[in-house]
This record gives structure tokens, sequence and C-alpha cells, in this order.
């Protein structure tokens, strides 16, 4: 049976062949080092991965080209090149999220968290009106669409902010796009509600594919995988070939590894442990880890809104992996963290 490989080449099932690009920041590489995507990291290493042997460190003149272009390509987020990482802000405009439902649902607490979020300098705002915790239930499009349309209003009244929609259903992504809606972001991968890949082409819009085992009801009770780095990476490379032959720019397409969506926290460490590996798509990559459980669990927060030390910890380790966009509830707080980050290391360049 032949596969897509690293979304270049076809092979062997049981050669199935990954090349995780090692990140390195410009004081710990060489001169003569690969850059990455535009921005001042540089391939200090390349790991090859295979199903069913062991990992190895290869010459980076050993990784095929079309792998090496994928590494080197520019990223883009709504048209415009992404040197640095970029925080998305969340806005849960639902009763039931599980760290933040019904603190911004609406009235005068959303428009303070509307402009709280457009004063913080991040760039996106990922506005959600159906919970996708654990346990969770599905909203119907009418109600969902009531839920989400003032905070849409509300966040394209300041330009600068690129609005994305978080969604599974197509009604609720054109109801969305119409009001000012910059980017669709979808859970199942543009796989719950087969009206939305089509129409998120038809429009042209950016979308951001995620990956997620079972559905949020039952996604946690009891999730397996054969190898659950390489499971993710052959779902999303699936999806980005099938929203890219629907008509969706590649440029245009952003992935999501899905942390705590159908995973244990075995599973998310064993993601985040080769983060990078994600980059071989040659697409955008988002990162949601903010006051997931496995934060609390690590670092002994309970209560979800005492993750913030940990969600930042995680954050900044993403920044030194390439990650171009990063999802998060304390925006404030990890603006701030990134801003010091960036300047030291602008530092260390110069």
């Amino acid at each position: 049976m032949q596969a897509l490989v690293s979304g270049q080449k076809a092979v062997d099932d049981s050669e199935m062949i990954y090349y995780r690009p090692v990140l390195s920041l410009p004081q710990d590489a060489a001169p003569d080092c690969a850059g990455f995507a535009a921005t001042a990291l540089r391939i200090t290493a390349v790991e090859k991965i295979e199903r069913g042997h062991p990992s190895k460190l290869i010459p980076y003149d050993d990784v095929p080209r079309s792998i090496r272009q994928n590494w080197a390509t520019p990223r883009h987020i709504s048209g415009e090149m992404v040197t640095d990482m970029q925080v998305m802000a969340v806005l849960n405009v639902t009763p039931d999220s599980f760290s933040d439902g019904g603190v911004h649902h609406q009235g005068p607490a959303l428009r303070a968290r509307v402009a709280q979020i457009a004063q913080s300098g991040a760039r996106l705002i990922d506005i959600g009106g159906e919970s996708t915790r654990p346990g969770s239930v599905t909203v119907p499009a009418d109600e969902e669409i009531t839920r989400v349309q003032e905070a849409i209003t509300l966040a394209a009244q300041h330009r600068d902010l690129v609005i994305s929609l978080d969604t599974r259903k197509a009604a609720v992504a054109q109801r969305g796009l119409d009001l000012g809606v910059h980017v669709i972001n979808d859970v199942s991968g543009f796989i719950y509600d087969a009206a939305l890949a089509p129409l998120v082409a038809q429009r042209g819009v950016p979308v951001c594919i995620m990956h997620a085992q079972g559905d949020p009801q039952t996604m946690q009770d009891n999730p397996r995988y054969e190898n659950v780095l390489l499971d993710v990476y052959d779902f999303l490379e699936q999806r980005i070939a099938a929203l890219v032959e629907m008509g969706v720019a590649r440029g245009d397409i952003i992935i999501d590894p899905g942390i705590g969506f159908g995973k244990t926290q075995e599973h998310n460490l064993a993601l985040l442990h080769r983060l990078s590996l994600f980059h071989s798509l040659g697409v955008s990559v988002l990162l949601g880890v903010s006051r997931k459980r496995f934060i609390g669990t690590i670092g002994g927060a309970q209560v979800a809104a005492d993750r913030m030390p940990g969600s930042v910890a995680v954050g900044l380790f993403a920044a030194a992996q390439g990650v171009q966009v990063l999802r998060v509830h304390d925006v404030d707080e990890t603006m701030q963290a990134l801003r010091l980050w960036q300047a030291m290391h602008a530092s260390e360049r110069t």
C-alpha cells in the first residue's frame, strides 16, 4: 500500500519516514546552520523518525529537498508574514467552558474582555460559542450563532485584530464570516460538518485544522494511539491534502495538534517533546495548552484559573520550537513574558 509521507513522496507504509528539525536560538547555533521559516531560529540537527525503528540524527543535506523547502517557507497568518510567535486570545461566550465559562458571556463583561484583548497587543482573538471541554454536549447551530454574534461585532470594531471563530458548523461559520470573521478554527479538523470545508474554500478564508480523537463528550474516556506523534501528524497531513483539493490555499492553513483532545498526559507530553515535527507539513502551527488539565496535574494547580504560570512556561517552550500561534486565556501575562523573551534573544542576535 502506498501512502503520502510528509506531504511529498509515496513509500510503503512499513517504511514511512518523518523528519523533525531540531531548532535552536541563534546564539546556540553555528553560523552556517539553515534558517527556519523567516524567523531567527536555526536548524541545528535533524531527527529521522521511522515507524517501528529507533529514531536517529542525520545530516541536514540528507533530508529530501521538498521537506527542507517546507522548513524554509515563510508562514503567513491572514496574509501577514509571521517572524515571531503571535498570541491568540481566547474569548469563550459560553456558560460551560472548562476554564472561564460564563465569565465573559455577555454585556459589560464581554465588552470589557474584548477591549482588554485589543489593548494587550495580541494579534488574534478566537471566539467560541460551544464548549468542547471533555464531557460537553453539542450546541444547536442557532443557539451558537446567538452566543457569538455580539462578540464578533465588538471584535470587528478593532481593525488590528484578526478574528477567528471556533466552530464545527457551516451555518455558524457562514454567519460569522458575514459579520467579519477572518479565520475558521474547527476542532474536528473539518470532519464534523461536511458543508464547512466547501464553505471556507468558496469564501477563500484561512482555516485552522485541529486533531481530536473522538467527540468532546467521550474523547477522554480511553484515548489510544499506535504512536501519538506520528498518528496525529498523519491525520493533519491527510486533512491538509483534503482541504487543498477542495480549493483552500495551502498558505491559508494552520494546524493544531490538539493538546488535551482525546489524549492522556503522556500523549500530550510526547507531542510537546517533538513539537517541531509538525513544521514538516509546511504550514503554520498553533498550540493551545492554556490552563489544560495536564498543566494543573504537573504544576499542582487544581483550579484552571490558577494555571497561568504553567501555561506561560509551556508557551515559551513552544516559542523556542518555532510555533507560530499560541492560544491563551491569560493574555496580558503571556504578552509580557513573550515580549521579554523576544527582547532578550534579540539582544543576543545583535
